[in-house]
């Protein structure tokens, strides 16, 4: 990661406007399988009539709250859930889903996304799963299925109308891995150090902003010599909203402070070249595999507005001078500033 960026540069803090998800977009959705028939949307899970703080583990507010429901109604959004559910998981086979239940239902309206998790418990041997049901607005859904096509993660997410049905992304939330994991010794941190390399260049081709720590997750995975560490996003509302170039690179957050401070500490520069050469061969390698996709993602996201012109503008320009490449502004869209931050990696790993 990059280190840079002060408080005030990042004070800004309106929330986002939901953009709506457009005719093009809903087609490429529909095309691949995205948009469906849901049997629970979020408005209708916006009717419950009760709601209380749920504490974390330590007793603290999680700032989620545990929602309630009439009876009736709860009964029919069970079932519903549980259908949506097995949408999500196993395109639509309730039959195998037939030992799940509906543990609970929280709301929290903190940020931009006011989202629903829904958890889902299995009654044979109590392992649980959550999922996610959210404003189905158009930077959310092409965050995710930019996020499916170009990083190493597959994301199951369902949509209809208003409603965005997400899976839940698995790992320790970036804050709290700073905070009790990071000085723990209990990971390897030229790892860590190399996948945040990694991590903010994913973000930057593909125009991910906003990845402050809690934004992103850390997930662990025991090796057999060592332990394997990959940086996911879980929040993908800011997907080529903002003009500020250091939007893009999640070092120069202050809430990231810790994992820049790693970085500086374990990686010289020519490591730090390396391992954001790998990540762009490997944004290229996927580019390669689904050049149709990728093509018809970004000609929707054309057709959609996602930003104000002014903040493409201003983004154009910081990327042409980030990058020293003029090409940059000659573009207005977000949409084709990630197809020239793609078409950039062709150039130079070509050359």
């Amino acid at each position: 990661m990059d280190a840079g960026g002060s408080a005030a540069e990042f004070k800004r803090t309106n929330r986002k406007p939901a953009y709506p998800i457009g005719a093009a977009l809903r087609e490429y959705l529909a095309r691949e399988g995205r948009e469906v028939a849901l049997p629970v949307t979020y408005a209708q899970l916006r009717g419950f009539n009760a709601a209380m703080p749920l504490l974390n583990r330590d007793g603290k507010d999680s700032l989620w709250e545990t929602v309630a429901y009439p009876q009736d109604e709860m009964e029919r959004l069970s079932q519903g859930l549980l259908e949506t559910y097995a949408l999500l998981r196993g395109e639509g086979g309730m039959k195998v889903f037939s030992h799940v239940y509906v543990d609970r239902v929280d709301f929290c309206s903190f940020g931009n996304s006011q989202p629903f998790r829904v958890r889902i418990v299995n009654a044979y041997n109590e392992n649980h799963d959550y999922f996610y049901v959210k404003v189905g607005d158009a930077s959310r859904v092409c965050g995710l299925e930019l996020e499916h096509l170009l990083s190493p993660n597959r994301m199951l997410y369902l949509t209809q109308g208003d409603t965005l049905v997400e899976e839940h992304v698995t790992g320790i939330p970036g804050d709290i891995f700073a905070e009790q994991w990071l000085e723990a010794g209990q990971h390897h941190p030229v790892r860590l150090a190399k996948e945040l390399i990694k991590f903010e260049e994913r973000c930057l081709v593909r125009l991910l902003g906003d990845m402050r720590a809690y934004n992103f997750v850390i997930a662990v995975t025991p090796d057999f010599d060592a332990t394997a560490i990959r940086v996911r996003a879980m929040d993908f509302d800011q997907q080529s909203y903002d003009g500020r170039l250091r939007f893009y690179l999640p070092g120069s957050f202050k809430e990231n402070g810790p994992y820049t401070q790693l970085c500086a500490r374990l990686i010289i520069a020519a490591s730090a070249t390396q391992y954001r050469r790998e990540e762009q061969s490997l944004i290229h390698r996927r580019l390669l595999a689904a050049p149709d996709r990728v093509r018809d993602l970004l000609a929707a996201m054309e057709a959609n507005a996602l930003s104000a012109p002014e903040k493409a503008k201003e983004l154009a320009d910081g990327l042409a001078d980030y990058h020293r490449d003029p090409a940059f502004r000659q573009h207005s869209t977000m949409a084709s500033l990630i197809g020239e931050s793609l078409a950039r990696l062709d150039r130079i790993l070509r050359s």
